[in-house]
């Protein structure tokens, strides 16, 4: 067994207790897929535990959920489903690469702004997850419903994101519609999750950047 294994199978004995016969199934099949990723190098084990933690609470919430979802060419971290509803939630942890020392701040602004713009039109809702010690950075024209903003705010969250990202690049339509729906803190310590009302969740992080 190697280490990745190894941790991924820990955090599985951890939440273990809290789920039901049906819902450990469900939690174990994820496991395989995840180490059948790991064997092809697509994913990391900070990452994967996130992801699982999360996945257990949805899971909970009545959710079918998959990891590594492939849509539209791309890859969802965790898209779940419930009757005729659907649910993309991306996992951050604020790693920003070598090659942008000197932008990691607007790096980061970038990302979160490209991944709501880009992801949220492919699920009813669309959620971020992150761990407690990253406070997420975004753009305050997406923490408003879509037909608040103004042709300003949809404007400048594209530049931002055309800094970065322009494989293809996001479009003024995709802006304008995006939605952000929740937060949920994935606590690897405690193997708990909070979820956050956007707004509630950017009124404490002003609040502990002070």
């Amino acid at each position: 067994m190697d280490l990745f294994e190894s941790d991924v199978d820990e955090v599985i004995g951890k939440l273990r207790g809290e789920l039901s016969r049906e819902e450990y199934a469900k939690i174990m099949r994820l496991r395989d897929d995840l180490l059948q990723l790991h064997g092809r190098n697509v994913v990391k084990i900070n990452h994967s535990i996130m992801e699982l933690i999360c996945a257990k609470y949805l899971i909970q919430g009545g959710f079918e959920v998959e990891l590594e979802h492939t849509l539209n060419g791309f890859s969802c971290d965790l898209y779940a489903t419930k009757g005729l509803g659907s649910l993309i939630v991306e996992v951050e942890t604020g790693f920003v690469p070598p090659e942008h020392a000197l932008d990691p701040q607007n790096y980061l602004r970038a990302r979160i702004a490209s991944k709501i713009t880009r992801y949220s039109g492919y699920a009813n809702k669309f959620c971020l997850g992150t761990p407690p010690h990253y406070i997420i950075q975004i753009p305050p024209a997406l923490t408003k419903p879509p037909r608040f903003r103004t042709r300003d705010e949809i404007a400048a969250v594209k530049r931002l994101c055309d800094l970065y990202y322009t494989s293809p690049p996001v479009t003024l339509e995709e802006t304008r519609n995006a939605r952000l729906h929740s937060i949920y803190t994935l606590d690897v310590d405690s193997v708990s999750v909070r979820e956050w009302d956007v707004n509630e969740y950017m009124g404490k992080a002003a609040l502990w950047s002070v």
